[in-house]
C-alpha cells in the first residue's frame, strides 16, 4: 500500500500503467466500452488521486470529502479502476463492467455507486454540476473541499460547458478545477480544435478562468500543476493537458476509429505487456479534515401565507419560498434572471447567502441545482416554464442521478398574453410528466401554491411547479390541505351530468362555466388537479362512475398534458376506460389578452359550457 502524501513519480508511473491495463482488462472483458478515452486520461487521475484528491472511501458521505466528476462519463473503466486502485472495490467487480445486474454500469451512475455523485454521459454536463458543489462549499456549507472534474475535450462544443465557465468565473470558485483531457480524437476523428492548446487556453482565460498548460503524459508536469491549482486564489483553474488516447500502446495510441471499442484477447494481451504487466497497486487518498457544514438554523414552523382578493399562484410560490427559507436553514434558491417574475427575488432578499443568480444560463441553473442537492440541500429553480425545454437534457440526466430537487416554471400557457409564443410553455406538463419518479404540480389560487411549496420541499425525485401569470381569486380557505397525489372537487350535486377536470388558469374558467350551467339547470362536477403527477386515480374513477364523461381543459398543447395524464390514471389497472373530452391548445396562438387568446385556443367558459350541452 502507498501513502499518498509520499509517492514518488516511479511509483505514480507505475499506477498510471497500473489504471490503463485495468481499463483494457475490464472493457475486454465486457467486450465493449471506452479503453482508449480511459488511457489518455490516466496518468492524470493517477497524479490526483494519489497526491490531491481529499476522499475517504469509506465515508463517501463526509461532508468535506472532495468532489471528483467525470464529464466524459465513458472513460467510466478508468474511473472504476481508480476506484480498485483506491481499495473500494474488488478486482473481480472491476471485471464485472457493463454486465447485466452488475454496479459498474456503462457510465457512472450515483446510489448504486456510493462514490459517484452524479451521472454522466451525455456530454457537456459535469462542469455544470461541479459549479453547483463549489458553490455550496464556498458559499453555504463554507468548507475547504475542491471539486475536481475531469472533461473531454470533444464536449468543449458544447454551450453549456461556456455557461458553466462564466457561471464559475462570476462567483470566483476558487475550490473549482477543470481537468481538459485534449487527446485530440472524438467519435468519428478529429476534434474541432484537435491539440491546439492555445484556442482551449485564450477561450478560458477570457471567461475568467486562470489556466495551466501541460504535457497530460509527464508525470512531472502533472504533479506540478494539480499542485498549482490546488493552492490558486481568487479564481477557477482549468489544466489544458495533452494527451493521446490509447496513450501507452502502440497499436492503438493517437490513431482514429478506435473510440468505443474494446480490444479483442490477444490485443488486450500485448497491450497489458507493452505496458509493463499486471500490478495491484492500492493507494489510500488523504483524508479530507474533519470539518462540518456551516450551521444555518430556521424557526421549524413554516408560516403559510395569507391571501385575500386576487393573486397569482407565481407571486405565492416567491411567498411561500422566502416562508420556507425562514423555517428551513437548508433550503437554496436559484433562479435564471427573471427571479422579479418568478417572485423568487423574495427569497433572495431575505436570504441572500443562500439564493444564486444563473443568468439566462437554464442549463447551468439546473446543473447547478443538481450539484447543490447532491450537497444535502433543499434546492429550488426557477424561471418561465417554456425556458426549462432548454434545460431538459440536465433534467432527465438528473432524474439517472437520483436527484432530488425542485423546479418551477411560471407564465405557462396562452394566458401569459400578449408576450405571444415564444414565452408560452405548452409543453411543459407533457415533458416534465415523462421524467422518471417525477411530480408535477398545477395550483390554481394563491393559497393551494403555497401549501404546496411546503409540500414539495420533502418530496422525492424531481418536483416540477407550474405557476400562472395572471391574478386569479382565492378558492380555498386557509385550513385547506393539499397533498400531493391528492385533487379537489370543488363543485358536485347528485345530479351530474358530466365532470369538468382542471387546474390553473382553466379551473377558474370551470367554474365561470359551472354558473353557467347552473342557471340553465345543468349540474356539472368539477375536479382541481392541482396534483397531474402523481394521479388522484381514486377521484377520478368516482366521477367517471357516478358522471359518466369526463372534459379536461387545459392550458397547454393537446397532447400529452392533463388529458392524456387523466387518461393514463384508468390504464393498467382493470379499470373501464370512461369517455374523455380534450380541451386544449390545437392551433398556434399569437399575441392578445388573456381572455382573447384562452376563448381562441378552446379552453374558455364558453367552450366548456357548449361541451357539456352537446353531451347526449
Amino acid at each position: 500500500m502507498v501513502e499518498a502524501q509520499v509517492a514518488p513519480a516511479q511509483t505514480l508511473q507505475q499506477l498510471a500503467q497500473q489504471l490503463r491495463i485495468d481499463s483494457i482488462r475490464c472493457t475486454t472483458a465486457a467486450g465493449s466500452g471506452h479503453p482508449t478515452s480511459s488511457m489518455s486520461a490516466a496518468d492524470l487521475m493517477a497524479v490526483l488521486l494519489a497526491k490531491y484528491l481529499h476522499y475517504d472511501f469509506d465515508n463517501p458521505k463526509h461532508p468535506n470529502n472532495d468532489r471528483l466528476i467525470f464529464s466524459k462519463g465513458h472513460a467510466s473503466p478508468l474511473l472504476y479502476a481508480l476506484y480498485k486502485a483506491a481499495g473500494a472495490i474488488t478486482d473481480d467487480e472491476l471485471l464485472s463492467l457493463r454486465k447485466f445486474g452488475s454496479r459498474l454500469e456503462g457510465h457512472p451512475v450515483p446510489v448504486v455507486l456510493p462514490w459517484v455523485d452524479v451521472a454522466t454521459g451525455s456530454l457537456g454536463q459535469g462542469l455544470c454540476f461541479a459549479v453547483g458543489m463549489a458553490l455550496n462549499g464556498k458559499y453555504v456549507d463554507k468548507l475547504p473541499y475542491r471539486t475536481w472534474v475531469l472533461c473531454g475535450d470533444s464536449e468543449m462544443a458544447e454551450g453549456s460547458v461556456w455557461e458553466a465557465l462564466a457561471t464559475a468565473s462570476h462567483y470566483k470558485l476558487d475550490n473549482l478545477t477543470a481537468i481538459l483531457d485534449m487527446n485530440r480524437l472524438g467519435q468519428r476523428g478529429e476534434t474541432m480544435l484537435g491539440w491546439n492548446s492555445k484556442v482551449y487556453a485564450a477561450r478560458a482565460a477570457s471567461f475568467g478562468w486562470h489556466v495551466i498548460e501541460i504535457d497530460g503524459h509527464n508525470i512531472e508536469q502533472v504533479d506540478d500543476a494539480i499542485g498549482k491549482a490546488s493552492a490558486h486564489t481568487g479564481q477557477p483553474v482549468m489544466i489544458i493537458a495533452k494527451t493521446e488516447k490509447g496513450h501507452g500502446f502502440s497499436q492503438i495510441a493517437n490513431k482514429d476509429g478506435w473510440h468505443g471499442k474494446a480490444l479483442n484477447k490477444e490485443q488486450a494481451e500485448a497491450a497489458i505487456k507493452e505496458l509493463g504487466g499486471s500490478s495491484n497497486l492500492v493507494v489510500k487518498p488523504k483524508k479530507p479534515e474533519d470539518l462540518k457544514p456551516a450551521e444555518i438554523k430556521g424557526t421549524g414552523k413554516f408560516e403559510c401565507p395569507k391571501y385575500d382578493g386576487l393573486a397569482a399562484t407565481r407571486e405565492a410560490y416567491g411567498d411561500a419560498l422566502k416562508a420556507l427559507g425562514a423555517a428551513r436553514g437548508d433550503v437554496v434558491a436559484l433562479d435564471a434572471e427573471v427571479c422579479n417574475s418568478t417572485f423568487s427575488e423574495r427569497f433572495g432578499q431575505a436570504f441572500p447567502d443562500r439564493f444564486f443568480e444563473m443568468y439566462i444560463a437554464e442549463q447551468q441553473m439546473v446543473g447547478a441545482a443538481v450539484g447543490i442537492a447532491n450537497r444535502g440541500k433543499v434546492v429550488f429553480a426557477s424561471t418561465f416554464a417554456a425556458f426549462l425545454a432548454r434545460a431538459y437534457d440536465f433534467i432527465r440526466m438528473a432524474a439517472i442521478s437520483r436527484a432530488q430537487f425542485n423546479l418551477c416554471g411560471s407564465h405557462a400557457g396562452v394566458s401569459i398574453g400578449q408576450d405571444g409564443p415564444s414565452q408560452m410553455a405548452l409543453e411543459d406538463i407533457a415533458m416534465m410528466r415523462a421524467v422518471h419518479g417525477s411530480s408535477v404540480i398545477y395550483p390554481s389560487d394563491a393559497l393551494s401554491a403555497a401549501k404546496l411549496v411546503e409540500e414539495m420541499a420533502n418530496l422525492p425525485g424531481i418536483s416540477y411547479m407550474r405557476t400562472t401569470r395572471e391574478k386569479t381569486p382565492i378558492i380555498y380557505k386557509n385550513d385547506e390541505k393539499f397533498p400531493v397525489g391528492g385533487s379537489k372537487v370543488v363543485r358536485e350535486s347528485s345530479s351530474d351530468r358530466a365532470t369538468v377536470i382542471a387546474a390553473g388558469i382553466t379551473l377558474h374558467e370551470a367554474l365561470k362555466a359551472y354558473e353557467q350551467l347552473k342557471s340553465a339547470g345543468i349540474n356539472v362536477r368539477v375536479i382541481d388537479l392541482y396534483s397531474v403527477k402523481p394521479i388522484d386515480k381514486s377521484t377520478l374513477a368516482r366521477a367517471a362512475r357516478e358522471t359518466g364523461t369526463l372534459i379536461v381543459v387545459e392550458d397547454h398543447w393537446f397532447e400529452g398534458g392533463m388529458g392524456d395524464a387523466v387518461l393514463d390514471a384508468f390504464v393498467g389497472d382493470g379499470m373501464t376506460l370512461p369517455k374523455v373530452i380534450k380541451l386544449a391548445v390545437r392551433s398556434m396562438p399569437g399575441s392578445g389578452t388573456p381572455d382573447e387568446l384562452i376563448d381562441a385556443a378552446g379552453i374558455s367558459a364558453r367552450h366548456i359550457v357548449e361541451t357539456v350541452k352537446s353531451l347526449k
